[in-house]
């Protein structure tokens, strides 16, 4: 498949994460409509009820950006939409070191691309503002008061870390010629679901630098300048997984420890 091809896979199919994952926790996530709690009430007695997917929602919006754009876009690029992803088949020998930067710009931009129409479809509700003290604004990522539940910078690391090096094991467990094959895509998107269960209050999840990068872009101030803790951890919990799957579990070395 030539590089281009690939590339464009990969720009869109991270297009798509960014706008459904954090598209779902902007537009979705929290909105409530309005009632009249009895008939010919006043509307100074309208009352507020929730129809916002919540937490539940938006990880398995994420969990289902993964789980689409695998079986779209992997048989084309392989269905990164992560440079974290990238970094850690990298690691575990399973993709070329020549394609790995090319991959990273694509994921990136397809990302901010992502972010720039939901920022311009957001933008359309009266009232619209980033108010970049704020936790969590924009599906940011952050850390201490820019964590939703107020996480230490030390319990965000370690979270995205452990969570990003278990997302790789299952990526490459679930892709592994031993694998059944066409469940992987089944498997991964609904891995993305449960980190996104167990983080979203932590760091609002991040497990993919590019992900983290694009709406920060638009937030600015601290978000943007925590970013670096959401490449730093995804990339090393990437790259630690790699490298142990490669050693211990990669399935050619395996059937040479059972010869």
């Amino acid at each position: 498949m030539p590089l281009t091809k690939k590339l464009l896979a990969e720009f869109i199919g991270t297009f798509w994460l960014v706008f459904g994952g954090c598209g779902s926790a902007v537009l979705a996530a929290a909105f409530t409509g309005a009632t009249l709690s009895a008939p010919n009430t006043p509307a100074s007695s309208m009352v507020s009820f929730p129809l916002g997917i919540g937490f539940l929602g938006v990880a398995l919006a994420f969990g289902l950006t993964v789980v689409t754009g695998a079986y779209a876009f992997g048989p084309i690029s392989g269905g990164h939409f992560n440079p974290a992803v990238s970094i850690g088949l990298w690691a575990c020998k399973r993709f070329p070191g020549a394609e790995l930067l090319p991959y990273i710009i694509a994921q990136v931009l397809g990302g901010i691309l992502g972010s720039g129409i939901l920022y311009v479809i957001a933008s359309g509700k009266a009232g619209f503002a980033l108010d970049s003290s704020g936790a969590g604004v924009f599906a940011t990522n952050g850390f201490g008061d820019h964590s939703p539940g107020g996480y230490s910078l030390l319990a965000c690391f370690i979270i995205e870390f452990v969570l990003t090096f278990i997302f790789l094991m299952v990526i490459l467990g679930a892709t592994d010629r031993r694998a059944p094959a066409g469940f992987g895509g089944v498997a991964i998107g609904l891995a993305l679901t449960l980190i996104h269960l167990i983080s979203i209050p932590v760091t609002n999840t991040s497990v993919n630098p590019a992900r983290s990068l694009a709406p920060a872009l638009f937030v600015g101030g601290t978000p943007l300048a925590q970013v670096w803790l959401f490449w730093l951890a995804p990339i090393l919990g990437a790259l630690v997984a790699g490298f142990l799957y490669y050693n211990f579990f990669e399935s050619s070395r395996s059937e040479q420890f059972d010869k």
